[in-house]
C-alpha cells in the first residue's frame, strides 16, 4: 500500500528514534528514550487523515485526556502557538493514569504516572495531530525536544 505524501516537513529530534508506524493511520512513530529511573519508553506518534477529517481540535484534545483516569480540569493545560505561520494548539498533562494504549489483545493495561503532551497543528492540507505519552518523568524531560519539533514544522 503507497502512503500518499506528506504536506509538512519538520525536524525529528536527534534524541527520538524514528520506527516503522505500527498502523496505516500513523505517519510517523518514535521511541522517547526513557529518564533515569523509568522503567520503559515514551512514545511519539503522527496522525494525519486528510483536509477536514480527523475531528475538531476540542474533540481530540477532550479524547486525549479522556484516556487519563480521574484528571481535574486544572491539571490540564492547554495553548495556543504560531511557528513558520501555522497555527499550533498544545495540551499538557503532566501526570495520570493511562489507559490509552492498545495491545494486540485489546485495550492495554493502565499505566500509572504518566504523562501527555500533544500538539494538533493546522495546514492548509489538514490538521496533522502530534501526541507524545509515556512515564511522566520520561514526558516531562522529552518536553522541549518536542516543542522544538513543533517549532520546525513548515507547510511544503
Amino acid at each position: 500500500m503507497q502512503q500518499e505524501p506528506l504536506h509538512i516537513t519538520w525536524i525529528d529530534p536527534p534524541a527520538f528514534k524514528r520506527v516503522p508506524p505500527s498502523n496505516p493511520m500513523r505517519k510517523a512513530s518514535f521511541v522517547v528514550p526513557r529518564a533515569t529511573g523509568d522503567s520503559e519508553d515514551g512514545e511519539l506518534t503522527v496522525f494525519y487523515f486528510g483536509p477536514g477529517q480527523g475531528g475538531s481540535i476540542d474533540a481530540n484534545v477532550d479524547r486525549w485526556v479522556k484516556q487519563f483516569g480521574e484528571v481535574k480540569p486544572g491539571d490540564v493545560k492547554r495553548a495556543d502557538r504560531e511557528a513558520n505561520g501555522l497555527h499550533e494548539h498544545t495540551v499538557e498533562l503532566a501526570s495520570g493514569t493511562f489507559s490509552g494504549g492498545m495491545s494486540m489483545g485489546g485495550a492495554a493495561k493502565a499505566k500509572d504516572n504518566y504523562g501527555l503532551v500533544g500538539g494538533i497543528v493546522e495546514t492548509p492540507s489538514g490538521p496533522y495531530f502530534f501526541k507524545m505519552t509515556g512515564p511522566s518523568k520520561t514526558i516531562k524531560q522529552a518536553k522541549p525536544d518536542f516543542y522544538k519539533l513543533l517549532d520546525s514544522i513548515k507547510s511544503s
